[in-house]
């Protein structure tokens, strides 16, 4: 069966509203994700995390399953933040990870991603476990960056 241009164009079309990107997201193109709802878009990184080793590391133990039998995001994402299974965010490509606020990406944790495997894990993690999450997930492609309330974008941690 011979594919065109058009069906390479709608079958691209098609995964992208599904929200899936056929495997390692960086073959996909770089779109923003949607805002995050109201009820999540005025959330933001608690006071003086980003910077806390501590906090860090809880974030790292719940990523690879280690703080949390029924959590283990690194089964998907991979340790290293390189996706292991198809569709999952590929979390070391920073011109991708730069588009998601801290609102967006702790929403996403809590709610999961409509269309894909990703679930919502607000029923097994607490506010402060999804926001380790988000703590520990930037460090792979945005490592050293913090998001600015102030200026709507990531910006370097020691700049505050």
């Amino acid at each position: 069966m011979k594919f065109g241009i058009f069906h390479v164009q709608v079958a691209l079309s098609l995964g992208l509203l599904l929200g899936c990107s056929g495997g390692d997201e960086g073959d996909g193109p770089i779109v923003p994700p949607p805002p995050a709802p109201a009820e999540y878009a005025d959330k933001h990184m608690p006071p003086g995390w980003w910077g806390d080793a501590q906090k860090l590391e809880e974030g790292r133990k719940l990523f690879v399953g280690e703080a949390n039998p029924d959590v283990n995001c690194a089964s998907c994402h991979g340790k290293d933040g390189k996706p292991v299974k198809a569709g999952a965010t590929d979390f070391r490509n920073p011109e991708r990870m730069k588009l998601y606020s801290d609102s967006v990406w702790f929403w996403r944790i809590s709610e999961g991603v409509p269309n894909t495997k990703m679930k919502g894990w607000k029923s097994k993690l607490s506010d402060d476990d999804r926001w380790k999450l988000v703590l520990f997930e930037r460090s792979f492609g945005l490592s050293g960056k913090m998001w600015s309330v102030e200026t709507n974008q990531w910006i370097d941690a020691g700049a505050k």
